[in-house]
């Protein structure tokens, strides 16, 4: 008899009707009338099953409500089911930044139609060991890595240790082979250069972000050469921590070193609304004194007052197809999905109205 084929005549349940006990992996293959290596199989996605017992074991998964044995089953595939999001941020960042709430919102999507569970790790330097530890130790498949700095020296140990790894955003730790999911930041920052100066803007800046992140590297390093390309004398820069806090502070120092500033690139929308508080609290009118663009199109770049001008960040959907190429990575072990790159494009509002229309307005 062909193993793979349903048999008939078999008994439905092993367990009498009003049983308490959970259908176990013996009926559910006597259900659908398959040996229990092939229900196995399929109910695993495994291959070598029949399209005929695939479908009477996916009926008889229904009739019996069966779940999985999880211990069983990892012991067989060696697998936790579970994948953590590691973020080497502290806490209270995690919680007030709308970045990694759309971060988690996407990595959850792409779970979505899977049994995968999503582990947190909010992995600050002084913990480090303790969570290379953990994702060393077998409890879960594989990782996504956000916001990663430069001093994260646990990432090449743990790189090296087979676990899959996918980066949202380009690590700096390339010589490993990691991939990633990440936005064009240098074309980003050189098109806020442009827009700023084909504006009107004579005499721009920037906020930009930490200089131990590779997407603020990038995103001053795309504006400073868009500023050159278009003959324009490179611009005053301060650096600040992607917070609307650090921003106005070194919004501040700015303006204190550079009073004739007439247009300001912050390296994410957070920062730009820290941007616009220290201009308004100097009587300075946006976008009539002062032209301000950010970074990310978060929602609140469309409630800020005036609406901010910004660079798109897809953050839920780059987070998503980083889950996906995990997944990927974790069902074909030694294989690495080549780096996603999505494309930066401007979102024109009202706080970088071109010079001439303001003045009308």
């Amino acid at each position: 008899m062909n193993d793979q084929q349903p048999r008939a005549g078999r008994p439905g349940l092993a367990h009498p009707p009003g049983a308490k006990s959970s259908p176990t992996l013996e009926d559910l293959a006597a259900a659908a009338g398959v040996s229990r290596s092939t229900a196995s199989r399929a109910i695993n996605g495994g291959s070598r099953v029949s399209p005929e017992a695939q479908a009477a074991v996916d009926a008889a998964v229904v009739a019996l409500a069966y779940t999985p044995n999880r211990a069983a089953r990892s012991l067989v595939t060696r697998r936790t089911a579970s994948i953590a999001l590691v973020i080497p941020e502290p806490d209270m960042r995690v919680m007030m930044d709308p970045f990694f709430a759309m971060v988690i919102t996407g990595v959850t999507e792409s779970l979505r139609e899977t049994d995968v569970q999503l582990v947190l790790l909010m992995s600050r330097s002084d913990d480090a060991a303790r969570t290379v530890r953990y994702l060393r130790g077998g409890h879960v498949d594989g990782a996504i890595v956000v916001s990663h700095h430069q001093g994260d020296t646990w990432v090449g140990p743990l790189a090296e240790s087979g676990l899959p790894i996918i980066f949202i955003g380009r690590p700096w730790q390339s010589r490993h082979g990691l991939t990633y999911v990440d936005t064009d930041n240098y074309g980003g920052g050189t098109q806020a250069a442009q827009h700023l100066l084909a504006a009107g803007s004579r005499r721009p800046a920037t906020i930009a972000g930490p200089a131990d992140m590779t997407a603020a590297v990038d995103r001053l390093r795309g504006w400073q050469d868009g500023l050159r390309d278009a003959g324009a004398a490179p611009s005053p820069v301060e650096f600040a921590d992607f917070t609307t806090v650090g921003a106005a502070e070194a919004t501040r120092r700015l303006l204190d070193a550079a009073p004739g500033t007439d247009a300001i690139f912050a390296a994410s929308d957070l920062m730009a609304v820290g941007v616009l508080e220290v201009l308004r609290s100097r009587g300075l009118r946006v976008p009539d004194d002062v032209a301000v663009v950010g970074y990310d199109n978060h929602s609140i770049a469309a409630l800020a007052s005036p609406a901010l001008s910004t660079i798109t960040q897809p953050m839920v959907e780059m987070a998503t197809k980083a889950g996906a190429m995990l997944l990927e990575e974790i069902e074909a072990p030694g294989t690495h999905p080549d780096p996603v790159v999505y494309p930066a494009e401007l979102v024109v509002r009202s706080s970088s109205a071109p010079r001439a229309a303001a003045t009308k307005a």
